[in-house]
């Protein structure tokens, strides 16, 4: 199985990157939604929250790089959501809470704004 860092595929155009991201974000959604669905002890929240969690520790990683060519307010702003996403993630994890919606609507709205 080959690894390769967000740096290394996005040799894309801009809107094959956005893509790419969309898709992503999507997948994050629909398993977040199942997860919501199972319940936050579930395989499927396990599952979720491990997918999520990989995916915006890629998103935080790139967007905290020097060559992040998005203007610095939208980068600060999408860090800070992501630094929430991965506090919820690690709330639901816990148990501390037991709602997926919040991040569900929060990925969501993301996803679309890629669209």
């Amino acid at each position: 199985m080959y690894q390769f860092t967000y740096a290394e595929v996005v040799d894309d155009s801009p809107q094959e990157m956005r893509a790419r991201e969309h898709d992503a974000i999507g997948r994050a959604v629909v398993l977040l939604e199942a997860a919501q669905a199972a319940g936050p002890k579930s395989q499927a929240a396990i599952e979720a929250l491990t997918y999520s969690r990989g995916l915006w520790t890629i998103f935080l990683d790139d967007l905290g790089s020097q060559g992040n060519d998005l203007p610095g307010d939208l980068r600060a702003q999408l860090i800070s959501i992501g630094i929430w996403i991965m506090k919820e993630i690690e709330r639901l994890r816990l148990g501390a809470t037991d709602s997926f919606t919040d991040l569900i609507e929060i990925n969501a709205i993301i996803r679309d704004g890629l669209a």
